[in-house]
C-alpha cells in the first residue's frame, strides 16, 4: 500500500507540474494564468511532499498536511476569480455585492485557520485535537464545492460552455476530500486505501482543467471588489489577528499564572473581547477605516454608487425634519459627527434652519454680508482649518462672529440653487483626519447643491399648501358674499315693491315672511364665519318641506313661484341649510330672467329610485353654447352683479348627495333645471350592500 500511495502521489505531482508548465510558457496569456499556474505549483508541491511522506518520511506530515491546505486555498482563489462579475437577472453585479460569496470566503479563512491551528499544535489545549482538525477539512471542502456551484451557476449560458470541465475538475478535487474526510470522521481513522487513491484521482483532474483553460479565451473575469466588503473584510482579519494574539497571551497566563491561572486568563479574554467590541462599534474607528481603505487601496476615495444611494435615501426616508436629514447627508460624506444648517428666508437673511448633535444656533447671516457674498460668488466649500492658517486664499474675508464660536466648527458647504445662495451648512471636525483633495470638495459642492433643491421643494410644498388654505378661505368667503348679494337683491326688489303695495295686507305678510327668511340667513352666514361653526351633518329630510320654506323665502317676489307637489313624503339625505340654499339659488335666478307678468313653477314628483325636483321659468332662456361653456363654469356670469358661482355651487352640492342637475333650454321659451336626488331608502339599501 506503501509503494501504491507514492506512485499515486507522484503521478499527480508529475501532472500538476505538466500543467503549471504549459501555463508559464504556451498558455501564459490565458486569462489568470499565473493564479491557475500557482494553484497547480502548489497541488505539484503538495504531491511530492505526500508522495515523500508515504516512501518513508513521516516527518514530512506536517508539511504535507499544511500544503494541502494551501493547495485547497489556491483552487478556492481561482474560483474566486472566475466568478468575477456574476450576473443575477439579466444584470452585471459586482462581486462584492454578493452576500453568498462573502459568506464562502470569510468561512474558509476561519476554517483554514483552524485546520493549520490544529496541525501545529497551536490548539493542542483542547483535548483530541485530530478531530477538530478533521472537521475543519470537511468545512474546507464543503466550502469549496459552494465556490464551485457560485461559479457554474452565476454564469450566463453562453459562457457555461468554457467553464464547466474546470468546475468538474476543481469540484472533483473538493468532492474527493469530502469524502475522505467524512468517512475518517465516520470510523475515526483514515482509510488508507481511499488515502492512497486520492492522488490518482487529483491526477485525472488535470485533461479537465488543461480542456477549460485551453477554452478560456470566452472566460469573464471581471473581478470588482467594493469598499463595503472591504470594509468588511478588513475588520473580521483584524479581529482574528486581535482574538489570535489574545488567545496566546491568555493561554501563557493560564500557563504561568499557577492556581491563579484560570482565572486570569477568564477575565483577561473576556476584557479583550469587551474590548474589541467597543473598538468595532466605535464610530472614529470604523471613520478611520474606511478613510485607510480608500486611501490605500482605490484610486478613488468614494464608492459613487453607494454614497449617492445612501444620500438619496437619507433626503428621502421618513423620521426627522428635512433640514436634520440634510445635515446627515452631507456630514457622513466626510465623516463629521454633527452640524448645523442655514437656509435664506424673505427677509434678506441666512437664518437657523436646524442642528444635528449640535446646540441650535440663534444668530443669522445677512444674505448681503461679505462671507454670503463670498460664498455665493465663488461657490467654494470654506474650510476654516486652511482660513487660519491661510487667509489669503478666501480673499481675507471677515468671518462671523457666531462662526468663529462655532462648536468644533470645520466646514461650511454652501447650498447653490439656481446659481443664488440658498443657504449653507457648518460641519464639525471629522472623527478620522481627511484631507480636503478635488474629489471631495467636488462631491460636497454637488452634494450641496443636491440638498438645496430638496429643500427648495420642500418650501414650495408648504408655500403651496398655505395658498391652498388661503384658496379655501376665499372660496368660503366667496360663497358667502354670494349669498348676501342674494339677500340684498332679495331686500332691494322688497323695497321697491313696498311704496306700490304697502297697503295691500297680503305683500305686508309676504314682506314680514322674507325679512325673517334673511334674517335667518344672515345669522346662519355669521355662523359660517364664526370659528365654532359646526360642520354639516347631513340627515333625512323631507323634501316638500324643504321646498316649501325655500319658495316662501321668494313669496314677496314678482312673479311669485309656484310650487307642486305631485308625490308628498320623499325622503332625501341632505344637509337642510345647505340643500335649501341651493334651490333657492336656482328660485332666484328663475325669477330674475323671468318678466313680472311670466310664470316661475316648481314641481316635485317621484322619477324612478329618485326624487325629481324641476324648477321652469318663461324666462329669455340659454343658448347651447352658453350651457355647454359658462353656465356650470365659476366665476362666469351675465348679470351685472352676479358672481358666476351659484349654479356651479349647486352642481357640486348636488353631485356630492349622487344625484344630478340637468338643465334644459330655449330661446325664447325658458329654462328648466331638474335636480335628481337618490330617495333615503334606495341609499340605505346601497349601504346595506356595500357593507
Amino acid at each position: 500500500m506503501t509503494s501504491i500511495a507514492t506512485f499515486s502521489y507522484a503521478v499527480c505531482a508529475a501532472a500538476f507540474a505538466l500543467l503549471a508548465f504549459l501555463l508559464l510558457t504556451r498558455w501564459r496569456a490565458r486569462p489568470q494564468s499565473r493564479v491557475l499556474a500557482a494553484a497547480c505549483l502548489l497541488s505539484a508541491l503538495w504531491g511530492v511532499t505526500v508522495a515523500l511522506q508515504a516512501a518513508g518520511y513521516p516527518e514530512l506530515a506536517k508539511w504535507a498536511n499544511t500544503l494541502g491546505i494551501l493547495r485547497s486555498a489556491g483552487w478556492s482563489a481561482v474560483l474566486v476569480l472566475l466568478i468575477g462579475n456574476y450576473r443575477k437577472e439579466g444584470s452585471r453585479l459586482p462581486l462584492g455585492l454578493s452576500p453568498a460569496l462573502v459568506i464562502i470566503s470569510a468561512a474558509y479563512l476561519v476554517f483554514a485557520a483552524g485546520t493549520a491551528a490544529a496541525i501545529w499544535d497551536i490548539n493542542s489545549i483542547i483535548e483530541g485535537g485530530f478531530m477538530p482538525s478533521v472537521a475543519a477539512r470537511v468545512g474546507i471542502a464543503v466550502l469549496g464545492m459552494l465556490l464551485v456551484e457560485q461559479l457554474y451557476r452565476n454564469k450566463p449560458v453562453q459562457e457555461r460552455w468554457a467553464i464547466k470541465f474546470a468546475c468538474l475538475g476543481i469540484g472533483g478535487i473538493f468532492a474527493y476530500d469530502f469524502y475522505l474526510y467524512s468517512d475518517t470522521m465516520l470510523f475515526r481513522q483514515i482509510n488508507p486505501d481511499i488515502w492512497a487513491a486520492r492522488g490518482i484521482v487529483n491526477a485525472l483532474t488535470v485533461p479537465l482543467l488543461a480542456i477549460s483553460i485551453a477554452r478560456s479565451a470566452s472566460w469573464s473575469i471581471d473581478l470588482a471588489v467594493s469598499r463595503r466588503v472591504m470594509f468588511h473584510s478588513a475588520a473580521l482579519f483584524g479581529s482574528a489577528i486581535y482574538l489570535l494574539a489574545m488567545g496566546s497571551a491568555g493561554y501563557y497566563l493560564r500557563y504561568f499564572g499557577g492556581s491563579w491561572g484560570t482565572v486570569m486568563q477568564v477575565s483577561f479574554l473576556f476584557g479583550a473581547l469587551v474590548l474589541l467590541v467597543g473598538i468595532l462599534f466605535s464610530g472614529t474607528f470604523r471613520a478611520w477605516l474606511k478613510v485607510f481603505i480608500s486611501k490605500h487601496f482605490y484610486s478613488y476615495n468614494y464608492d459613487y454608487r453607494e454614497e449617492w444611494l445612501r444620500f438619496t435615501r437619507t433626503l428621502s426616508e421618513h423620521g426627522p425634519g428635512l433640514g436634520e436629514r440634510a445635515i446627515q447627508a452631507v456630514a457622513a460624506l466626510v465623516e463629521s459627527p454633527g452640524g448645523a444648517l442655514w437656509l435664506r428666508r424673505e427677509g434678506g437673511a441666512c437664518v437657523p434652519a436646524a442642528s444635528w448633535h449640535v446646540p441650535m444656533p440663534q444668530d443669522a447671516e445677512p444674505a448681503d454680508s461679505p462671507f454670503s457674498v463670498f460664498l455665493e460668488e465663488r461657490e467654494w466649500v470654506f474650510d476654516l482649518d486652511e482660513y487660519d492658517d491661510s487667509p489669503d486664499k478666501y480673499d481675507s474675508v471677515a468671518l462671523p462672529a457666531w462662526l468663529r464660536g462655532f462648536p468644533r466648527g470645520w466646514l461650511v458647504v454652501p447650498l447653490i440653487l439656481q446659481g443664488k445662495l440658498f443657504g449653507f451648512v457648518v460641519l464639525q471636525q471629522p472623527r478620522s483626519k481627511i484631507t480636503l483633495n478635488w474629489e471631495v470638495i467636488d462631491l460636497l459642492k454637488i452634494a450641496g447643491s443636491q440638498a438645496a433643491s430638496y429643500l427648495a421643494q420642500e418650501d414650495a410644498a408648504n408655500a403651496l399648501m398655505v395658498a391652498r388654505q388661503f384658496e379655501s378661505f376665499n372660496r368660503m368667503s366667496t360663497f358667502v358674499v354670494h349669498d348676501l348679494k342674494n339677500l340684498v337683491s332679495q331686500l332691494s326688489l322688497l323695497t321697491s315693491n313696498a311704496e306700490k303695495h304697502k297697503d295691500n295686507p297680503e305683500f305686508q305678510r309676504d314682506m314680514l315672511e322674507t325679512l325673517d327668511f334673511s334674517v335667518q340667513k344672515m345669522r346662519l352666514l355669521l355662523q359660517k364665519l364664526g370659528r365654532s361653526a359646526a360642520p354639516e351633518h347631513p340627515s333625512p329630510l323631507q323634501l316638500d318641506q324643504v321646498l316649501r320654506q325655500a319658495v316662501a323665502g321668494k313669496a314677496a317676489f314678482e312673479p311669485r313661484p309656484q310650487l307642486d307637489i305631485q308625490d308628498a313624503g320623499l325622503r332625501v339625505v341632505a344637509d337642510r341649510e345647505r340643500l335649501e340654499r341651493v334651490v333657492g339659488h336656482l328660485i332666484q335666478n328663475a325669477i330674475e330672467a323671468t318678466a313680472r307678468d311670466g310664470k316661475v313653477a316648481i314641481r316635485v314628483e317621484r322619477h324612478g329610485d329618485a326624487a325629481q325636483v324641476s324648477i321652469s321659468d318663461t324666462g329669455e332662456g340659454m343658448s347651447e353654447e352658453f350651457i355647454r361653456e359658462r353656465l356650470f363654469k365659476p366665476f362666469e356670469s351675465t348679470k351685472s352683479a352676479g358672481m358666476g358661482i351659484g349654479v356651479f355651487e349647486s352642481r357640486e352640492y348636488i353631485s356630492e348627495l349622487g344625484g344630478k342637475l340637468e338643465v334644459t333650454s330655449s330661446q325664447p321659451g325658458g329654462t328648466t333645471f331638474k335636480i335628481l336626488l337618490p330617495l333615503l331608502r334606495v341609499q340605505a339599501a346601497s349601504i346595506d350592500i356595500a357593507a
